[in-house]
């Protein structure tokens, strides 16, 4: 019978290597930029506005259209849309009287892509 330790993922040693922290210390974004990071996933943790972002990688859309393929309210569709401009993850364009929405730049595309890419590995 083979038995389990329930701490085998318990480091036990008392060596520090100083080379190595110190080493990857140099390289992490400072705590402010590691704040927005976190900030940047809560707002992809959101599946309407996962869905939306999905949508936008195809085509600019008024909310009438993305509530329309989601099947959601232009109020729902609206709220999740403020959330992702503050994130800085969609912009706007006005035509007249419809207000147009597409995503703020490739950099948002590449992060959903690369998501994607990596659940289906």
């Amino acid at each position: 019978m083979i038995r389990s330790n329930k701490h085998t993922d318990r480091c036990d040693c008392n060596i520090l290597h100083h080379d190595v922290v110190e080493k990857v210390r140099a390289h992490m974004p400072d705590k402010g930029d590691m704040q927005d990071i976190s900030e940047l996933f809560k707002v992809f943790g959101d599946f309407t506005r996962v869905k939306i972002i999905s949508a936008l990688m195809h085509s600019e859309m008024c909310v009438c259209d993305i509530a329309a393929l989601l099947n959601m309210t232009k109020s729902a569709i609206s709220h999740q849309l403020r959330v992702l401009k503050q994130a800085r993850l969609v912009k706007f364009r006005r035509d007249g009287k419809v207000v147009f929405y597409s995503l703020d730049d490739r950099h948002i595309k590449n992060i959903f892509e690369q998501a994607h890419s990596h659940i289906k590995e």
